[in-house]
């Protein structure tokens, strides 16, 4: 068996994983990737392997197309988010398929709320000024307490991202029209975008679908409250970067904190470079040692589940 493995994070620490698939008896092969490979690159890999643990790398009809032709028997989606993986494609080519949902809540809600605090004081825009221009500002922030937080996605990771938020004493609109009641957590449910004028903060969490795609736009920037501050650890096309841009000028927005863009990495040129006050991630907030060990080993068991 041959295993082909494209998911950053756990490319990162894959030494540790080679004895599992030596004992299993499948050559694994790990190339270097940064984010994702290209339609291209895969179609000429994945006629070859067995299997296939995948990051966002597109996993379209084309490329499953061309790994079934092949040898390519089972695919696993490293992670939660699934927008990239064409479950369809999947179902008609026979190719068994799974994925590894409701794994990284703790760990992407935590940097949720670094992030909110991060904007709250600026601490990110201190930092930077300290090192880079050698002064020592004191800019005012806000307080947590009492602010309204209008949390979009109510599933794993919204449920954990509102218990650290409830912690701070903010207050939660929770959009989710799929998510169950939570009678633990003193939130409201809403529907989006109602009363997003009250919010101070506003986080995605959510995944990507056809209800969520380009849901923050021009439309919804018009009903903001001047000053807000907007993160999102969810999904990049879920905020029309343009609509970002416009607000952050205007100062409709007063900054953003950003894990994910609709187009990763996010490109040199970009103007939303110029903004000062705002966070920048590198889609990376699921990120830790602990985490992707742990959901490693889920999808090597799902994977070999495939090929036995």
């Amino acid at each position: 068996m041959r295993v082909l493995v494209t998911c950053p994070p756990m490319l990162r620490m894959i030494d540790e994983f080679r004895p599992i698939f030596a004992d299993r008896g499948a050559e694994l092969v790990a190339p270097d990737v940064v984010q994702t490979l290209t339609e291209e690159q895969l179609i000429e890999l994945l006629p070859t392997f067995d299997g296939w643990i995948s990051g966002d790398d597109p996993a379209t009809e084309r490329v499953l197309t061309a790994g079934v032709a092949g040898r390519l028997r089972g695919l696993v989606k490293w992670g939660v988010g699934v927008d990239n993986v064409d479950f369809e494609a999947c179902r008609k080519l026979g190719l068994q398929v799974a994925h590894t949902p409701g794994v990284f809540g703790r760990e992407v809600a935590d940097i949720a709320m670094g992030y909110v605090i991060g904007l709250a004081r600026e601490t990110f825009r201190i930092d930077r000024e300290i090192r880079e221009k050698k002064t020592w500002p004191k800019p005012s922030g806000i307080s947590l307490e009492g602010k309204v937080v209008a949390l979009v996605g109510f599933g794993d990771i919204g449920r954990a991202t509102a218990r650290r938020l409830l912690a701070s004493d903010m207050i939660v609109h929770a959009y989710d029209p799929g998510a169950p009641e939570t009678p633990d957590l003193e939130v409201t449910r809403l529907a989006w975008p109602e009363r997003l004028e009250e919010a101070d903060f506003i986080v995605f969490t959510c995944p990507l679908n056809e209800a969520t795609r380009g849901m923050f736009n021009a439309d919804t920037l018009n009903l903001v409250k001047p000053g807000v501050r907007l993160v999102n650890v969810g999904r990049g096309p879920v905020v029309v970067t343009d609509a970002l841009i416009e607000g952050l000028r205007d100062g409709r927005i007063h900054s953003a904190a950003l894990d994910v863009v609709e187009v990763e990495p996010l490109a040199p040129d970009s103007p939303l470079r110029d903004f000062d006050q705002c966070i920048f991630g590198s889609h990376n907030a699921s990120n830790t040692a602990d985490a992707v060990r742990r959901v490693s080993h889920k999808a090597i068991d799902l994977l070999f589940g495939f090929l036995h």
